[in-house]
C-alpha cells in the first residue's frame, strides 16, 4: 500500500465533508463487519472510514432517519429515567387533619 497516496486520498475525503458529525453507513466487510448499520461520527473518522472502504457516507434521507430513531430513543430513555422519579410524601395523621382542616372553607 502507497502511504503517501493512501493519506491524501483521506485528507481529500476530509476536506470534502462540510458538516463536523456525519452520519455513516457502514458495508459488508471480509473481517465481519455487517453492512447498513449507520452511526453519527466525526468528520476524520467518517473520511478514514470511506477510504478503507468500511462504510459509505449516508444520504439526507437516512441521515434524517438515524436523527429521528436517535431522538426517539433519547425520549424514551428520559421517560424511563423520569418514571423512575416518583415522589412520595409520608405524613402523620395530625398533619393530615392539619391539613384537611386548611382545605375546607372556613364559615364567616
Amino acid at each position: 500500500m502507497d502511504l503517501r497516496a493512501y493519506y491524501q486520498k483521506l485528507r481529500q475525503m476530509e476536506a470534502s465533508i462540510t458538516d463536523q458529525h456525519v452520519v455513516v453507513v457502514s458495508c459488508e466487510t471480509p473481517d465481519g463487519g455487517r453492512a447498513g448499520v449507520k452511526t453519527e461520527v466525526s468528520r476524520s473518522v467518517a473520511a478514514k472510514l470511506v477510504v478503507e472502504g468500511r462504510a459509505r457516507l449516508a444520504n439526507a434521507e437516512e441521515t434524517a432517519g438515524h436523527q429521528e430513531a436517535v431522538a426517539e430513543a433519547k425520549r424514551k430513555a428520559e421517560q424511563l429515567a423520569n418514571a423512575g422519579k416518583l415522589q412520595l410524601t409520608v405524613i402523620s395523621e395530625p398533619e393530615l387533619r392539619a391539613l384537611k382542616g386548611a382545605l375546607r372553607p372556613q364559615k364567616s
